[in-house]
């Protein structure tokens, strides 16, 4: 076995290299020829049901309203029921032909099951599942005073998608649906004052990327990382506070971040990055990681 290990340490390295260098090509048009062809045959979600979590605000909020624009049945899941019925009566408003108002909070399982049977009761069907709650906390990892202050985070952003997920799947084959995952880039690499939302976010992409092999071809899955996004969790002066390089980082509107997503989930993208740069990030996390690796001042 010792042998073996050592021969692969040699040629695999160098075998793999060469297939990327011949395949590279062809991966380039294929890609080419797919974006071409989901860009003319966009899915319509006129008519379809879609639950959208953490819909009270920022990227939610809009998502919700760019369905809405576009003729979908929807289901308005947040903690805060009367900012929920501000957004539901906008979506109405927008074209939305009914919209449901269903108070919860995601890292409840009983709360998960109850909005997707209330979703089936009142429209008979799920079409779309859209994952976006989420919670941050920007702290240094060893100025947590009680370890079970991360519990929430991990809840939140984590567990609530898996348990949701759970209860919509039976529904989702039906009828050939999709899964909507707003993570982050953060899953990617290390970000300073931020351990414990990078590690959710991680946990839920690896979570989203084997299903995607579990599930397909009956259920497709979308995993969504914005990049800097406004809204009331990353407003410029926050992230002034927090982060150094927030200063030289363009900040997207929430509304536009929503339109560019619900676009690529229209077109079966599997992987979206929005502002599209954002992806870049990745390649430099793994390629270059001591270029974006930078310690934290203290405050």
């Amino acid at each position: 076995m010792a042998l073996i290990n050592k021969i692969l340490n040699i040629f695999l390295p160098i075998v793999t290299v060469s297939l990327l260098v011949v395949l590279m090509p062809f991966s380039i048009f294929f890609r080419l020829f797919g974006f071409i062809r989901n860009s003319k045959e966009s899915d319509k979600v006129n008519g379809k049901v879609v639950i959208i979590t953490g819909s009270s605000s920022g990227i939610g909020e809009h998502l919700a309203y760019e369905y809405a624009r576009r003729g979908a049945y929807l289901t308005l899941v947040a903690r805060r029921e009367d900012r929920l019925r501000l957004v539901a009566n906008r979506c109405r408003r927008l074209g939305s032909p009914d919209v449901a108002v269903v108070p919860g909070d995601v890292s409840v399982i009983e709360d998960c099951k109850r909005f997707v049977e209330e979703t089936i009761s009142r429209f008979g069907r799920l079409d779309h599942l859209v994952n976006n709650a989420g919670i941050a906390d920007a702290k240094l990892f060893e100025d947590y005073s009680q370890i079970s202050d991360v519990l929430p985070i991990m809840n939140t952003n984590f567990w609530g998608p898996v348990y949701t997920t759970h209860f919509a799947i039976p529904h989702l084959k039906k009828t050939k649906g999709k899964i909507v995952a707003v993570a982050s880039p953060a899953g990617w690499s290390g970000v300073p004052r931020m351990s414990i939302y990078a590690a959710s976010k991680a946990a839920m992409i690896i979570f989203y990327e084997t299903l995607r092999i579990e599930l397909g071809p009956e259920i497709g899955v979308t995993i969504v990382f914005p990049g800097l996004i406004e809204n009331r969790n990353t407003n410029p002066d926050l992230l002034a506070e927090k982060q150094d390089w927030s200063q030289v980082i363009a900040i997207e509107s929430a509304a536009e971040c929503a339109k560019a997503v619900v676009n690529g989930i229209c077109r079966g993208k599997t992987f979206l990055a929005e502002p599209s740069w954002v992806r870049v990030l990745f390649w430099l996390s793994n390629l270059y990681p001591e270029l974006i690796i930078s310690k934290p001042k203290r405050k």
